[in-house]
């Protein structure tokens, strides 16, 4: 018999066999399995959101962070580690090793500005560490928050280009927005949407789910394939707003902070000198504007924000609690002696609760502010299902002590975050404490130097961007030596800084106002770690020299152009190609929970919605339409054989319920909203063109209607109305539901008239 010609080459490369024309004549050959060396560690990233530089025990706290602070034990805390001062951006710096603008996202992934910086996505010109290290031989697995695709983007029909899955993870269990509900969490699995596995009477809480599912990932990868490493990405949602825990949690912090933030901060300060973790000298910033003392706040002002704050520490606790079970599975199961943990803040403590606090996120989003009396009357519900609670300015400014400003901002309470570096085979000190000048940047340089990997120049064909971080490793066994970063800039909203050389210059920036007309600061921060001693007047070459400096690396990073529009004007305007980018949305029940970012964008503006259904009989009720839970939102739906729409304005509730019982058999059953003025209008009920009911609606959002999305024929998550129970699916026959909206706000009747 003649042999076979040499077998083309294949996507895995040229066979090296021979082939013939039976397999007694052919020579098999098999390609390298590409693998890791024996030894290689595997990694787990922790991201805690909006925790402030001094929240956890081990860097000044008194909040309980038993977990928190045997990592530090164990490992190294880094106390010039530095963000970007925002939630997604800060994420995209810690995946890819790139500067936040450079890869396209300057703030949140919510938003396209049509600005190559401000792309809402990270680009492709940056590959993600679990690229890399799936590409290696690592299992990739990320929990928790993502919130890096394009929000608009994350329905069920996608694309799924920027989810998870797509940008090198295997595996996926969490949610894809900023914040979510911790005890009606919008969940997704892999790429698609999921319902939480049990309720909370049942006892649920995301922080648990979260790594319940961390430990199920790892246990199932390490149950087949021990010899492979893995990449464990989570990120929870503690400690973002809304600030919720379990009962047991909520009632251990009662009592523990009714000395107020004054005397919280001098405290925390002094541990943090005492400690080590700030230089001996160093002066805590004075109260940042706006915050009281707090001798000075009333007695329902104080009672209101200690229990703003116990829930806040509840919730960190909490979280503290479920990291040590992680960490406690990875020792039992061998995995923790040779695991690299690295544990960090996404930025400062936030400063979205306001001066007061709040209960209800959507008001501080839409600039409405809340009543006092109204938010003490429900005080019992501040931590648990019934309230979205965050805390006031003065707590959030004890959370950065010794800083000024919060998140946000560019000052140090935005950008100065804790760090833990853990590697119990790796690291030759422990329980130390470094100074060296970092930035969320140097986190994949520093992997793929302690991995012996490298960010590839070409990935996918593309040619990539240029790693900007630098490796931290160097720091492990130097405690004193000198940081190898030579600069950074930070930006957001327009606030400005630029770190060289031990210098800083910052510029806080008045949202509306003239660029030009910022001031800039000028600080010493080898000796001035707290910004306290202005210099820009006495060193104004120096200064000069700094802000030279920025808008060099403006430059060189894409940070142009400054953009100070905030989170609630761009939420109402969709990008190209969104979902809400039109006046017609027909949806049909049984579709997937439609995420908030692609609702019909019916807030402040003339809309109709319509249902098409077929009752066999006047029992058949239930939602027709439901979008929000307890902080605002709307729903419509049939009970007692009556058509209601329910606006939630803030908690306030405005009703519309139809006049007459409802018609057996098919039936329109339409909602109309028609302005009557700025943030006004009247609501229209019809039953197939009848009228028959009408109210007035007061007060409705300008913006933002809140975080959770919208479901068809039931109300899932977090309920919408008090006047039922539980999801309330509609029971009749249900066809379509359609909505008409307005092309803009100023439009009152852009559609034809039923009446």
């Amino acid at each position: 018999m003649t042999t076979a010609s040499p077998h083309p080459p294949s996507a895995s490369g040229i066979f090296q066999g021979r082939i013939g024309t039976t397999f007694e004549e052919s020579t098999p050959w098999w390609p390298d399995e590409q693998a890791l060396p024996e030894d290689t560690p595997n990694v787990v990233v922790i991201v805690l959101d909006d925790v402030g530089f001094s929240d956890l025990g081990c860097f000044g706290s008194d909040i309980d962070t038993p977990a928190m602070d045997a990592l530090a034990t164990d490992g190294l805390r880094y106390a010039n580690f530095h963000t970007t001062t925002l939630c997604s951006p800060t994420r995209a710096c810690l995946l890819t090793g790139r500067n936040h603008h450079s890869v396209g996202m300057r703030m949140l992934s919510n938003f396209d500005t049509g600005f190559p910086s401000g792309r809402g996505r990270i680009t492709t010109a940056a590959a993600t560490l679990p690229e890399v290290l799936r590409d290696s031989g690592f299992n990739t697995m990320a929990v928790g928050k993502w919130h890096l695709a394009p929000m608009e983007q994350t329905t069920a029909s996608g694309p799924y280009t920027q989810w998870p899955l797509s940008r090198g993870f295997e595996r996926y269990y969490g949610f894809l927005e900023a914040e979510t509900d911790s005890f009606y969490p919008e969940l997704f699995y892999d790429n698609h949407a999921v319902a939480p596995p049990k309720s909370p009477e049942e006892g649920y809480h995301l922080s648990e789910d979260l790594v319940d599912r961390s430990i199920e990932f790892v246990r199932d990868q390490t149950s087949v394939t021990p010899d492979k490493p893995f990449f464990l990405y989570l990120a929870f949602g503690a400690a973002h707003a809304p600030h919720q825990a379990p009962q047991e949690y909520l009632e251990k912090y009662r009592g523990r902070f009714d000395h107020g933030w004054d005397a919280e901060r001098a405290t925390r300060h002094a541990r943090q000198i005492e400690r080590g973790i700030l230089p001996p000298g160093t002066e805590l910033a004075p109260r940042n504007p706006g915050v009281v003392p707090f001798d000075e706040l009333s007695d329902d002002e104080r009672k209101l924000s200690v229990r703003l704050q116990e829930a806040y520490a509840a919730m960190l606790d909490h979280t503290d609690h479920e990291i040590g079970r992680l960490m406690e599975f990875l020792e039992r199961t061998g995995r923790m002696e040779n695991t690299i943990t690295i544990l960090l803040s996404d930025n400062g403590a936030s400063q979205e609760g306001g001066q007061k606090g709040s209960l209800n996120p959507t008001a501080f989003q839409n600039g409405v502010p809340e009543d006092l009396e109204e938010m003490v009357a429900r005080i019992d519900e501040i931590g648990t299902t019934r309230a979205h609670a965050n805390y006031p300015w003065g707590w959030a400014q004890a959370g950065n002590t010794p800083f000024k400003r919060y998140k946000q901002n560019t000052h140090e309470g935005g950008v100065r975050c804790p760090l833990i570096v853990q590697w119990p085979r790796g690291l030759p000190h422990t329980g130390e404490i470094r100074q060296q000048f970092h930035h969320v940047t140097d986190i994949v340089p520093t992997l793929f130097d302690l991995l012996g990997l490298q960010a590839p120049p070409v990935y996918n064909g593309i040619p990539q961007l240029p790693i900007h971080g630098v490796s931290m490793a160097y720091t492990f066994g130097s405690p004193t030596a000198p940081t190898r970063k030579e600069a950074q800039y930070f930006e957001m909203f327009g606030h400005r800084a630029i770190w060289h050389d031990g210098w800083k210059a910052v510029a806080f920036h008045q949202r509306g106002t003239s660029f030009d007309a910022d001031q800039w600061e000028l600080y010493h921060h080898d000796t001035d770690y707290s910004e306290c001693n202005d210099l820009a007047k006495e060193r104004p070459e120096q200064l000069q020299k700094m802000i030279s400096r920025f808008w060099v690396e403006a430059g060189r990073y894409d940070v142009l152009p400054l953009d100070d529009q905030g989170f609630a004007y761009r939420a109402k305007i969709p990008r190209p190609g969104s979902p809400r980018r039109r006046t017609t949305f027909t949806y049909y029940p049984g579709m997937a929970h439609l995420p908030g970012a692609a609702v019909p964008p019916v807030m402040n503006r003339a809309h109709r919605i319509s249902a098409f259904v077929d009752r066999a009989a006047a029992s058949d009720e239930g939602v027709l339409v439901s979008l929000g839970n307890i902080s605002s939102g709307y729903v419509l739906y049939v009970k007692d054989n009556r058509l209601v729409y329910e606006y939630n304005f803030l908690g306030t509730r405005y009703t519309v319920t139809s006049a007459e019982e409802l018609p057996i058999g098919p039936a329109e059953l339409t909602f109309e909203f028609v302005k009557t003025g700025d943030v006004q209008g009247v609501g229209h009920l019809y039953v197939s063109g009848k009228p028959v009911g009408s109210e007035a609606i007061p007060r409705v959002l300008p913006h933002f209607l809140g975080w959770q999305g919208l479901d068809i024929g039931r109300d899932t998550l977090s309920p919408s109305s008090p006047g039922y129970d539980g999801e309330f699916a509609f029971t009749g026959g249900f066809e379509k539901v359609v909505f008409t909206v307005a092309p803009d706000e100023e439009g009152n009747e852009p559609f034809e008239r039923i009446d």
